[in-house]
């Protein structure tokens, strides 16, 4: 790494910290330059073995570049397979298994009564891959009841006891089965990291870095927690953390280490930071931004951005719609494979022949979806599929869908043909984080929370939906149209 540029107080206060051996706890905003940040403490003990644990393997790809030699740079799925994936190969390579093929194979052979609805033995087999699935992504040592996924129109009292019941054994069953070298069932990447965290492993390093650990998985987390023989750097933003209806925890908060902070923004100027600063007071944090006076940003309208970052995948597929009516080519970050099969669903449910998406699986008709969406407050995130469907049509969004020209940013495999320059690029807040472009819009599906008239105390903007804004309005690099998310100027804190 060139010594050109000087690391800045907040940079050079870490580095000293790092020098000391104690674990640290660095609190990065947007765009401050944590990479950077890290690459000066792998440069400053060169003797020393470092890891490198970044979010995905394109992370850990570029930062293989730039990093020092003494450190190593990964994905803990990597690190696992090395550990133990590789002896499972030929199952990873397996052909994917339907779930009726993953019933017989657990012995399931009935269907399952729950209150008033009939599950098929593959709907009960699918139920069961997804506890294993969850289990796995947990840091417990087998699966439990609470690993039972909740599942629209399957959550009454009743039904959740009676799945407990049935589908913790048949997890164990399953498992059981995934570690068998010559098992039947399946074999995903999950359960050899799975795998591998159960063994307890040391790390070869003398410190381990790990990124994004607001949002790690709780297996990586008690991964780098167990490296006590090793220096500990957890690295992140908690304000960013808006994972955890995935399963994944805030490892940053919990950890015990020194705490520091990077606070000089380099992505945008004083005005987006300005805006930003608004949703980390909402959300009563102690980071606020500065922004970077080399960058002219603003805080404008915009008609054709960049991008259009949406709360949802259907405002997303909506906006994505208006857009095409409009003539312009559209990408749609996430390519909208899991909407299309929504949509497919959606017309098998309108004939009343059901659907095995997992998510509808308790549904028959189209009308049991709409008036569960309606009148069920468990059913309320899928409300705005529902008007999706009722507004536009199940074929006319499949259209749309099929319709999307490729995400730019995507490479290798997934790029085909010849390379189309999309008008604007679509992507929910979710799938944006990461992401940067120099002019972003916020889409008017961010709503403001409900005032009840009758209550005389201000409603609280929920915690999660404050992360998910400070997220949305930092994607900005020159210009910012706050659309959806104005109304934190007349929020009371």
């Amino acid at each position: 790494m060139s010594a050109a540029k000087p690391p800045t107080p907040e940079q050079a206060e870490i580095i000293d910290a790092y020098r000391t051996g104690e674990d640290l706890v660095v609190e990065a905003g947007a765009g401050t330059g944590k990479t950077t940040t890290l690459k000066y403490l792998a440069n400053e003990k060169p003797n020393r073995r470092g890891l490198y644990i970044a979010y995905n393997k394109a992370i850990a790809r570029d930062a293989s570049a730039d990093f020092p030699r003494n450190s190593s740079c990964s994905t803990a799925h990597a690190l696992a397979f090395r550990a133990v994936g590789h002896r499972f190969k030929h199952r990873l390579d397996a052909p994917r298994m339907p779930a009726r093929e993953v019933a017989k194979a657990l012995g399931i052979n009935e269907p399952l009564k729950l209150d008033g609805k009939v599950l098929a033995p593959a709907h009960v087999a699918r139920l069961v891959m997804e506890t294993v699935e969850r289990y796995c992504r947990s840091a417990h040592r087998e699966p439990e009841r609470w690993h039972v996924p909740n599942k629209p129109g399957l959550d009454t009292l009743e039904d959740r006891a009676i799945l407990r019941q049935v589908l913790v054994p048949l997890a164990r069953k399953a498992w059981d089965d995934i570690n068998n070298i010559d098992g039947r069932l399946r074999f995903d990447h999950s359960h050899y990291l799975k795998m591998w965290a159960l063994s307890e492993p040391k790390l070869p390093a003398d410190f381990v870095m790990l990124d994004e650990a607001q949002d790690a998985n709780p297996i990586i987390a008690s991964i780098v927690d167990g490296q006590t023989h090793a220096q500990r750097i957890m690295v992140g933003d908690r304000n960013q953390a808006i994972y955890g209806w995935n399963g994944a925890i805030d490892a940053m908060s919990k950890f015990q280490g020194t705490r520091l902070q990077l606070s000089q923004s380099f992505r945008f100027g004083t005005q987006i930071a300005a805006e930003a600063n608004k949703w980390l007071e909402a959300l009563g944090a102690d980071l606020r931004l500065r922004g970077f006076d080399r960058i002219s940003s603003m805080v404008a309208p915009l008609d054709v951005p960049d991008a259009l970052l949406t709360r949802s995948n259907s405002g997303a597929m909506e906006a994505a719609i208006d857009y095409m009516g409009e003539g312009k080519k559209v990408a749609l970050v996430g390519d909208g494979a899991g909407i299309k099969k929504l949509a497919e669903a959606a017309i098998t449910l309108k004939a009343g022949a059901g659907t095995d998406h997992p998510e509808l699986i308790a549904f028959r008709t189209w009308g049991e979806v709409q008036q569960y969406a309606e009148e069920d407050p468990a059913g309320s995130d899928l409300l705005t599929f529902v008007r999706l469907i009722d507004d536009w049509g199940p074929d006319m969004v499949i259209d749309a869908v099929d319709r999307l020209v490729p995400d730019p940013a995507v490479r290798g495999k997934r790029r085909r043909g010849p390379v189309i320059q999309p008008d604007v690029i679509i992507s929910t807040a979710h799938k944006a984080k990461g992401r940067e472009w120099d002019s972003v819009k916020v889409s008017s599906d961010f709503r403001e929370p409900k005032r009840d008239p009758e209550e005389n105390r201000e409603p609280e903007i929920p915690r999660e939906e404050a992360m998910l804004a400070y997220v949305t309005v930092t994607r900005a690099k020159l210009t910012l149209d706050r659309g959806g998310l104005a109304w934190i100027d007349n929020w009371k804190k």
